[in-house]
Order: structure tokens, then C-alpha cells, then sequence
């Protein structure tokens, strides 16, 4: 069921751990990590311009702050970059042998961020729900390798991904306090296809899905049916998510981590243009 859309190279990179694509709004520009090399990519599409910043500890995503800065998911809990780049703690809970993974910003600025063990044990990592005062509430706490996260255009739904599980999971969100419930399968990647890993939902409310180990994309629509495929030429395809000035375009992180003899293009960031229409990503409320 691959379809034959073309995908292009935006930056030629060799990230050990790319992950966690994010358009930014106000300065234009997608935000993207190496987790494991310590660094945090900016991109132009419009000029080209690139940027990159190192940080004190593994990062496991990155997300733009509603009154300029960065909000950083990392080994150690949550930190800011204030706007003349100076860092601070919001939360600082270290946990011997845990760090930070995928994280996403809810409508109502809150950052959900998540939690894996660097051994992957089975359950050891969290879903946490932050708010802009640094307030911190565990919504799961039974999760492998937590991973993408994203919200239905009307912000009633939220979609998420334990990785190991195979499932993208689908829960209702109460519309005053943001909290979720009723958590049921969405839909199940099958054995052989790869695992699914970080996901962002467009504006028809399908949501779309990278496959670790599988060379692809996934779309699947609100019911759960797998709608669209796109190939990719590389084996660990790790998170997604549209920008450009229409969001029309989906980025595309990729990894070379374990891999023996990695093709060219792992760790570059990648994209499909017009592959549909994305949602205005919020922005972190602190």
C-alpha cells in the first residue's frame, strides 16, 4: 500500500538519535534534536540557515515557549532556555538510570513529557502532564519507551505511543482540567512493520506515524484505518511533523544508532512536501 510520494533531503546530517521535530511559529523555523549526542538543530526553510546548540545533558525533546525560549525534556526533568539563552531548571528530578523522551505541547499549553529507562525495563518510564508554573502531575506510570503524542483538531482527543506496545492509543480529554481518560487502542502496528515512535495529527485528524525499524510513515485516519504509506530510504524513521510557512510540508527525523553499516541518508532530516495540512502547534505556557 506504499503510495509514490517523493520525499526530499532538507539537511544532510548524520544524527546519531534524531528525533523530535517541531515547526516554531514565530521565528519560522523547525526545531530538532540528536538525543544522544547532545545537540539541538534549527532550520530555515526558507533561507537555508541553519543552527546548533549543544546541551549539558541528553535531550529528549524540544518545544518553543509562548513568550520566547525553549522548554527542554531532559535526563534529568525540565529546563528552560530563556530567550538571551540562559538555562534554568523548571523541574529538576533526577533519576538514577531514567531520562527524558518524546514530549508534546497540549492546546492548552501544558507540555506532556515522557520518561524511559536507558535499559528500556519494561514499565519503569511515566507520562507527565507539566504546566507552565512547573506544577507536575504522573498521568501514567507503567510506560516502556514513551513516545509521540498529539492532540485531535478539536482538542478532544489525545493520541499516544508506548512504543513497545505497537499501539497508537487514543483517550478523551476533559475540556476544563486537560486531564484524559478511557485509553483503547486507536490502532496496532503489525509484526514485521517496524514500531511505531513519534506521531503528530494533521488537520483532518488523521494521525501520522514514524516507523523505527520500519522505513516508513504511516497516516492513519480518525477510525484506526491505515490510509496512507510513504517510503522511506531509511530503516529508523523516528518522529514527524508538518511545518513550512502552509504546514504543508512533514518533516521527517531518522537515527542511525545500531545500526551496522547505516544507509546514506540516517540521521538526516528529511521531508515529504505537500503531504497534507498540519495543526498550529502550541506553544509551551511558560
Amino acid at each position: 500500500m506504499t503510495d509514490g510520494t517523493a520525499y526530499e533531503v532538507a539537511v544532510r546530517a548524520e544524527s546519531l538519535l534524531g528525533e523530535g521535530p517541531t515547526w516554531d511559529p514565530a521565528t519560522g523555523r523547525l526545531l530538532w534534536i540528536d538525543l544522544l549526542n547532545f545537540r539541538i538543530h534549527t532550520y530555515d526553510p526558507a533561507t537555508g540557515r541553519r543552527t546548533l546548540r549543544r546541551t549539558e545533558q541528553h535531550v529528549g525533546a524540544v518545544k518553543p515557549r509562548a513568550g520566547g525560549g525553549l522548554v527542554l525534556n531532559l535526563r534529568d526533568g525540565i529546563g528552560l532556555l530563556d530567550p538571551d539563552d540562559t538555562f534554568r531548571w523548571l523541574r529538576h528530578e533526577p533519576v538514577p538510570g531514567r531520562r527524558g523522551n518524546d514530549a508534546a505541547v497540549a492546546p492548552d499549553g501544558a507540555l506532556w513529557a515522557g520518561t524511559m529507562r536507558y535499559d528500556e525495563a519494561t514499565g519503569d518510564g511515566t507520562l507527565s502532564r507539566v504546566t507552565g508554573d512547573g506544577t507536575a502531575e504522573t498521568v501514567l506510570d507503567d510506560v516502556t519507551v514513551s513516545n509521540g503524542t498529539g492532540w485531535s483538531p478539536d482538542g478532544r482527543l489525545m493520541y499516544y505511543i508506548d512504543t513497545p506496545t505497537r499501539r497508537i492509543d487514543v483517550f478523551d480529554v476533559d475540556a476544563v482540567s486537560g486531564s484524559v481518560t478511557g485509553r483503547r487502542p486507536l490502532a496496532v502496528v503489525e509484526d514485521g512493520a517496524g514500531f511505531p515512535d513519534g506521531l503528530t495529527v494533521d488537520a483532518e485528524g488523521c494521525v501520522w506515524v514514524a516507523l523505527w525499524d520500519g522505513a516508513a510513515v504511516r497516516r492513519y485516519t480518525p477510525s484506526g484505518a491505515l490510509d496512507r504509506v510513504v517510503g522511506l530510504p531509511v530503516p529508523r524513521v523516528t518522529a514527524c511533523a508538518f511545518g513550512g510557512s502552509g504546514l504543508t510540508d512533514l518533516y521527517v527525523t531518522t537515527a542511525r544508532v545500531g545500526l551496522p553499516s547505516p544507509p546514506p541518508l540516517s540521521g538526516s532530516l528529511l521531508v515529504i512536501p505537500d503531504a497534507g495540512e498540519g495543526l498550529a502547534p502550541p506553544a509551551f505556557a511558560g
